[in-house]
């Protein structure tokens, strides 16, 4: 079975889906792409039809591409702030939605998004692509297995660059209705997977947000936060695109009874610690660096949420997955705001933070 699918937003991360549907050509075709730009809608298209050889209709509305019969599943790749609206809309038109991170800027929007997929018995995933990173995948598994013991603690540095012509190319970044800063724009991938290793079941959180070299933003450069989980487990974010000259690195530690793990490279896709008894080096240490920040993951990405389609089963990173990550940056900034403790879950969004300022 051939899923058809439909594209909407062409921007700066579309590429990777554009690969990952000529990775999984087999699997599902790519039927429309949509972008208020048609020019960029129209590129995209293009390269379908260089690399597969059909060309996906055009749209620069979204509601009019749903109007159409042959679309399976939708992809979103818009501005953060637009992700809850139009995966509603789809969800709505009794299509499955494989939305970019964040799934949403707010918790009840979460809710409500979780709540229709199910009441329609239709697919959620969410784009966390580094999941599928071998050395991440290698981690889960000693996780899973128990290798490590009891887990401590563990810490997601993500230490970035984001210039002024970052923010100029596009109005929306750094916005709190539309965005959110370094934590939730850029940081979030590695607090998803910093949640995934330390149990997913975090209880309270604290942190502290500052903008130190953006103030054209409305938003944090510079993001700290503290997490405590149901099991006792610690997690430590520090997120920053404050970094000179360009991008370090995204590194993820976690530290158990009987292992020590920390895998880095440009996109966690290099293991760079590995010790076990008996166990103190991995052939993912040699690993090369992906070409740009979003790795490779995208293809595995798609592969499983097909799959998902297809069989009527759970992607890999669901709705209910995916809120994790948001529901901590949420924490952070309403701990920030606060100056305390937040216990989590609660009930917070980006647009609450717009009376506050630095």
């Amino acid at each position: 079975m051939t899923l058809r699918m439909a594209l909407i937003g062409c921007g700066r991360i579309s590429p990777k889906h554009v690969e990952a549907v000529i990775e999984n050509s087999e699997l599902l075709k790519l039927v429309a792409v949509c972008d208020l730009i048609p020019e960029k809608a129209e590129k995209t298209a293009e390269k379908i039809y260089s690399t597969l050889g059909y060309k996906p209709k055009i749209y620069k509305d979204y509601k009019e591409l749903l109007k159409t019969s042959d679309i399976d599943f939708v992809s979103i790749a818009t501005p953060s702030g637009s992700h809850y609206q139009i995966t509603m809309d789809c969800l709505q038109s009794n299509r499955h939605v494989l939305v970019e991170k964040p799934m949403a800027l707010s918790t009840s929007h979460m809710s409500e998004m979780i709540k229709l997929s199910r009441d329609k018995n239709l697919r959620l995933g969410v784009c966390f692509q580094n999941r599928f990173n071998p050395p991440i995948q290698e981690l889960r598994k000693k996780i899973e297995n128990g290798a490590l013991g009891k887990i401590f603690y563990g810490t997601i540095s993500v230490r970035w660059n984001r210039n002024k012509d970052y923010y100029e190319q596009a109005p929306w970044r750094g916005t709190w209705d539309q965005d959110g800063g370094v934590l939730m724009n850029q940081s979030i991938h590695g607090i998803d997977l910093l949640q995934w290793m330390l149990g997913g079941k975090p209880k309270r959180v604290f942190g502290m947000i500052k903008n130190l070299n953006h103030p054209y933003i409305e938003s944090e450069d510079l993001g700290i936060g503290v997490v405590e989980f149901e099991s006792g487990a610690v997690g430590i974010i520090e997120g920053t695109s404050n970094v000179y000259d360009k991008n370090l690195e995204e590194v993820l530690s976690i530290f158990g009874e009987k292992g020590t793990v920390k895998i880095g490279g440009v996109a966690v896709n290099r293991i760079l610690v590995w010790r076990f008894p008996n166990e103190n080096d991995h052939p993912y240490m040699n690993l090369p660096d992906p070409d740009t920040v979003y790795g490779k993951g995208h293809v595995a990405l798609y592969k499983d949420f097909c799959r998902a389609v297809t069989k009527g089963e759970e992607p890999y990173i669901n709705g209910e997955e995916a809120q994790k990550a948001v529901q901590i940056i949420l924490g952070i900034y309403r701990s920030a705001i606060e100056n305390k403790w937040v216990d989590l879950p609660m009930d917070f969004s980006t647009e609450q933070m717009k009376r506050w300022s630095f």
